[in-house]
């Protein structure tokens, strides 16, 4: 009896690790059960859970590295070369720049609607970093300028360099967010936590500036409304360039129009 009751917990340990590996099973063979291959499907099942693991400390390190890079070569980089230019007088840079801070605006809107767990907030992360992306590139004569001047010419060859740069980042952002579909919709659950993780940090840093200058608490629930008023702003100010500016100047900055430097 002892026997008979040890080959039906064996059989549907078996049956578990079948199902859980997709495998077709049939229970009618209970009396016939190979303990060889109840083995056999033990190793791929642990096999398997310690592949999830590894794949999932992976994608975790993959996407900290992510936005550790993004405050580097969205944040840092750029402000450097905002400095830098203004210093060299280089018109064409500086309205490369000037136009990058106004894009990127939607990257930090999407930081705050991290904060405030929007769940739609993974989704503007990614129009942000490809509209930045666009924007480095889009403009017909800035393109023109920079391509004129030669290698040695160490701001412009930064700025090519951090151009690229970004355009990787931008990638990366939207493959690693494809390799999490599911936190487009759904960033408050579980296996998006680690998207979350980068933006707990910040509302930490703003949460104590906020108390520090204004005596007063800033809440999720707030970062959320911030959000989400400065997205609709955003919005309509993407609006009215596409309909009044674009038509007008195309691909053409303007840089240019009080003479080259």
């Amino acid at each position: 009896m002892i026997e008979i009751n040890t080959k039906r917990i064996n059989m549907l340990s078996h049956t578990i690790i079948n199902i859980f590996l997709g495998n077709n099973i049939r229970m009618h063979n209970i009396h016939n059960y190979d303990n060889s291959e109840f083995k056999s499907n033990s190793l791929m099942f642990n096999y398997y859970v310690f592949k999830k693991k590894v794949l999932n400390v992976f994608n975790q390190l993959s996407i900290w590295l992510s936005f550790q890079l993004s405050i580097v070569f969205l944040i840092g980089i750029p402000t450097t070369l905002s400095l830098w230019s203004i210093k060299k007088r280089n018109k064409a840079v500086i309205k490369l720049l000037s136009m990058y801070w106004k894009i990127s605006l939607l990257f930090f809107i999407s930081l705050l609607l991290l904060i405030g767990k929007y769940n739609n907030a993974l989704v503007i992360t990614n129009i942000s970093t490809l509209l930045i992306t666009v924007s480095v590139w889009f403009w017909k004569d800035i393109n023109d300028e920079l391509r004129e001047y030669d290698f040695s010419y160490s701001l412009t060859t930064t700025t090519k360099i951090w151009r690229w740069t970004v355009t990787f980042i931008s990638l990366n952002f939207l493959i690693q967010s494809l390799l999490n579909f599911n936190c487009f919709s759904f960033i408050n659950s579980d296996a998006c936590a680690i998207w979350l993780q980068p933006s707990s940090n910040l509302y930490i840093f703003i949460k104590n500036l906020f108390n520090f200058f204004f005596g007063a608490n800033f809440t999720q629930p707030i970062a959320k409304f911030l959000g989400l008023i400065s997205l609709l702003i955003y919005a309509l100010g993407l609006i009215q360039w596409s309909i009044i500016k674009l038509p007008k100047n195309g691909r053409n900055s303007c840089f240019s129009q009080n003479g080259r430097n």
